[in-house]
């Protein structure tokens, strides 16, 4: 497609007065306005032929982006002329909305005769998109013609769980010292698993003493102890309504995945065993537990299949089939939000059951945007009302938090993108003060 540029438009429009001035001065100026209008057209032409050729520009394979949710990837092209090339050119996305494209347009100089566009892509949920079609377009010397060409892509762009955030997480957490049980050698002299039989030394806890043997030696033998391990830790994630509505550009319920697999991270790390539990209205997930060198790689694909659901949450089916699923006492992390006052009742009832075997933490998102609300200055009665009802629902839920911890439950509160740390130090502390 060729068509004029906005500098040929007004050059065009520029000259129609001053024909107009010419052909009523004298008699044979009328001819002015036709021949300036042809004036343009064949500069226009001109322009447009001295320009680089459609038919020889091509396009590199693209290469399809990997996109996590809230985290920005670009999306990149190059376009190469054959021949004459002009100096700059504009390009054109269609994409499909899921992706967050940014901004559609992009711009980019022409060396070597190759043009490369970068267009930045922020998914805020994940699921299945298409990058459709690109278009580019470039002017000529006189920049009086656009010249363009419109590439179809059909280019499948899947948006999935923030693995590389996870990794990095994960760095970071082993490059500080010592989680429990998270170097290879056996930690003797702390946990609760009996190890082996030494000779009492200053210092050691008089009370691992083994009096019996010590009698049957003639000299003091102590009891040596190391971490247990093979625990088994079941991510629990609500994927309920509320944990579907976005706090900090992504759904909650992607917060909770990506913490979820750093903590399985730190726990396959550990020796211990991770597996993940999903139910809104219904349970629609159970991996059951696993552990291994695979195991994480499992646990990714099994977390990329928890969908959003539109659905109330029902704690009271799901607690209690995951009770009937669980064997032996376990570490259950349930990642929920609760904003319905009845909703909350029953999910402490469900979990009281469930505490009376298993040990149950619960895990958070403080809701920034409340917060804000209650502490904004306010300048206008709509600012009050809204700020009254924040403070409400802070409120209820600092409520249920309250009872949650006298029924016995830990919880881990904090903000979004703080969420995985925090819970990886509750979890080193609940080993370490030998809860599991």
């Amino acid at each position: 497609m060729i068509y004029p540029t906005r500098r040929a438009v007004l050059a065009a429009a520029a000259g129609l007065p001053v024909a107009l001035i010419v052909g009523v001065l004298t008699p044979a100026g009328w001819l002015a306005g036709p021949a300036w209008i042809a004036a343009v057209a064949l500069a226009l032409a001109l322009d447009a032929l001295s320009g680089g050729s459609r038919g020889k520009l091509s396009l590199d394979a693209p290469e399809r982006p990997f996109l996590s949710v809230a985290r920005t990837a670009e999306a990149g092209f190059t376009a190469r002329f054959a021949g004459r090339a002009p100096a700059r050119a504009e390009a054109a996305l269609e994409a499909d909305p899921r992706l967050g494209l940014a901004s559609p347009f992009a711009r980019g100089e022409v060396e070597d005769g190759a043009a490369t566009f970068g267009f930045p892509l922020t998914p805020e949920r994940r699921g299945d998109g298409r990058l459709s079609r690109l278009w580019v377009r470039w002017t000529g010397p006189l920049g009086l013609a656009w010249k363009q060409k419109v590439f179809a892509l059909d280019l499948d762009a899947s948006v999935g769980t923030d693995v590389r955030g996870v990794r990095e997480e994960a760095v970071k957490m082993l490059a500080r010292d010592a989680l429990i049980g998270a170097k290879s050698q056996v930690d003797r002299g702390e946990g609760s698993e009996f190890e082996s039989l030494g000779e009492f030394r200053p210092g050691m806890d008089r009370r691992a003493i083994d009096w019996k043997q010590s009698a049957r030696h003639a000299h003091l033998l102590a009891k040596e102890f190391r971490t247990e391990r093979n625990h088994h830790v079941v991510l629990a994630m609500d994927c309920g309504r509320a944990m579907c509505e976005p706090v900090g550009g992504a759904p909650r319920i992607d917060r909770a995945i990506n913490a979820g697999l750093l903590l399985a991270y730190a726990c396959l790390r550990s020796g211990d065993r991770a597996g993940f539990f999903a139910f809104d209205s219904a349970p629609r997930l159970l991996t059951g537990v696993v552990g291994g060198a695979d195991a994480f790689r499992q646990l990714q694909h099994a977390a990329g299949r928890i969908d959003y659901s539109t659905e109330e949450t029902n704690y009271t089916l799901a607690l209690t089939t995951l009770a009937t699923k669980l064997g032996r006492r376990s570490l259950v992390v349930v990642f929920t939000d609760f904003t319905d006052p009845t909703a909350a009742e029953l999910m402490i009832e469900a979990s009281a059951r469930l505490m009376k075997r298993h040990l149950v933490l619960f895990v958070i998102m403080q809701d920034e945007e409340l917060e804000d609300m209650v502490a904004a200055e306010p300048a206008a009665p709509a600012d009050v009302s809204r700020a009254v009802v924040a403070a409400g629902l802070l409120r209820e839920r600092d409520t249920v938090v309250a009872r949650l911890r006298r029924l016995g439950a830990h919880i881990v509160e904090a903000p979004a993108a703080r969420i995985g740390p925090a819970l990886i130090n509750a979890y080193v502390d609940l080993k370490r003060r030998e809860l599991l």
